[in-house]
């Protein structure tokens, strides 16, 4: 195996150790939610002004999906929608209350699992960190731009 593909699957399998040991606490701590409607709640969440378009294009999934998912995440009284005075057209989507406890149960999970990982990142160099993120910035980069081929 080549240092390219050793490099593949190092982090296909940190993501998939990542994935284990966060998915037990994370299915208890929020039950009844898919991670895919936590990660839409955490989108939502972060950022104003959130929208069909802006979500599909953020989880690179299609309008048709997204437009399921956040009819469930309202259905279940986690986020609602809006429109702007300005723009009747326009869909808009804001946590509700409910929305906001399961928004701050997965920030706290991630802090959490921030500080059992802590003391690796205590060991990594300022110019090892600039040299993995300029990798991953330049990977997704091209990764973008294959996306943008498919159309």
């Amino acid at each position: 195996m080549n240092k390219e593909e050793q490099v593949i699957m190092g982090f296909r399998d940190l993501l998939n150790k990542m994935v284990l040991l966060n998915k037990f606490k994370m299915e208890d701590s929020l039950k009844g939610y898919k991670p895919s409607e936590v990660h839409c709640i955490e989108y939502i969440g972060r950022n104003v002004d959130s929208n069909v378009v802006k979500l599909a294009e953020s989880f690179y999934m299609t309008t048709g999906a997204i437009s399921k998912l956040t009819k469930k995440l309202i259905k279940k009284g986690t986020i609602e929608s809006y429109r702007k005075p300005d723009n009747k057209k326009e869909i808009y989507f804001r946590l509700t209350d409910q929305g906001k406890v399961i928004y701050k149960i997965h920030e706290e999970l991630h802090k959490e699992f921030q500080e059992r990982d802590k003391s690796v990142f205590e060991q990594v160099t300022e110019e090892q960190f600039d040299s993995m993120l300029s990798f991953v910035e330049k990977y997704s980069r091209h990764l973008d731009a294959e996306i943008k081929k498919l159309g």
